[in-house]
């Protein structure tokens, strides 16, 4: 099993070739394996900090965006792009992935509720890391979504 190392970046901070691992891991995600042709360079990752998981040769395999209130919530933070590579499913990273996002983000911006939109599927996942369902559900490219909100 691969150890994954994670950072978080500000924007202006990423090299070009780490948001190029960023941008393509997102694609094969959310384009490709969901079948979601959308905007995924939707201007907001100016504004956020983005946490990578490497492995030890560099291959980036998760990654998430940490955004500060008011940029996709109205007084909330926002985890948002939520990414795992095939590769590392399965293993427990996707926890990792987001409890080390969920500590970040709490750094960075102390004292601010969080907001997520999940898919529906994993909201038990969600619940397990402290988030609470709060009943908005919606669609999103055909995807069963939830808004979900951790205090």
């Amino acid at each position: 099993m691969k150890v994954i190392n994670y950072t978080c970046t500000p924007f202006d901070a990423l090299t070009v070739n780490e948001l190029y691992d960023i941008m393509r891991l997102r694609q094969e995600v959310f384009v490709v394996e969901q079948n979601c042709p959308y905007l995924d360079a939707d201007g907001k990752d100016l504004y956020g900090f983005h946490v990578m998981g490497k492995d030890d040769e560099g291959t980036l395999h998760c990654c998430t965006r940490l955004l500060p209130q008011g940029v996709s919530y109205d007084g909330f933070l926002s985890i948002g792009r939520v990414a795992n590579s095939v590769e590392v499913r399965g293993t427990g990273e996707g926890k990792r992935l987001m409890t080390f996002s969920i500590v970040k983000i709490k750094a960075l911006y102390p004292g601010n509720p969080i907001k997520i939109g999940a898919q529906a599927y994993l909201k038990i996942f969600y619940e397990s890391l402290g988030f609470m369902d709060i009943g908005l559900p919606y669609l999103e490219d055909g995807i069963p979504h939830i808004i979900m909100v951790m205090e």
